[in-house]
């Protein structure tokens, strides 16, 4: 499976990078191939070095003015005009999406995600891996916005929240149907 994550580009502490490197290993050895920024630098860094050395697969797409911080020696790159067009790329490319720690990019994409499903524009899985706590407050906010009727399908019908990177993999192993066949893509 193809599965896009979706991180800080930051040099961050071990109580995130250690999570996410386990989170990496989980997908390499599973033999699934890493959709992500192309960066090789901070957590995306951790993490493609994870997959990488676990024997996944790195579909990187970086964008014009960070193709100076793509990984050499990803087994796929495309460098995208704008954030716009690497955010449709990426989830182009991706059988399902995993929002892992980040600032303003991440929370970009993952309510871009969101409210594609909202709107039944994909079906693809999206976990939010709540590493440390992290989304707590993003977490509360969106179930205020169920309870509130800001939602029209279940919160659970939009995303998954996992504790531990185990949770998430399996979640997604668990609802994501088989790839498609060459040449046959979903949205």
């Amino acid at each position: 499976m193809n599965i896009c994550v979706f991180l800080s580009a930051a040099d961050l502490d071990d109580r995130y990078t250690r999570p996410a490197r386990e989170f990496a290993e989980l997908l390499g050895k599973g033999g699934h191939t890493l959709v992500w920024g192309g960066s090789d630098v901070g957590l995306m860094k951790v993490v493609a070095d994870g997959v990488q050395e676990a024997g996944g697969r790195l579909l990187g797409v970086s964008v014009d003015f960070l193709a100076a911080t793509a990984r050499a020696g990803a087994d796929e790159m495309v460098i995208a005009r704008d954030l716009a067009e690497r955010k449709a790329l990426l989830l182009a490319k991706a059988d399902a999406v995993v929002i892992m720690v980040g600032g303003t990019g991440t929370l970009d994409e993952a309510t871009e995600i969101l409210e594609l499903k909202k709107h039944g524009k994909t079906e693809k899985p999206v976990v939010l891996l709540n590493t440390a706590g992290f989304y707590d407050g993003l977490k509360e906010q969106f179930r205020r916005m169920e309870a509130e009727g800001f939602l029209p399908c279940p919160l659970t019908d939009l995303v998954f929240f996992a504790e531990e990177p185990v949770g998430a993999l399996a979640y997604l192993e668990a609802v994501t149907p088989a790839a498609p066949a060459a040449g046959i893509g979903t949205q």
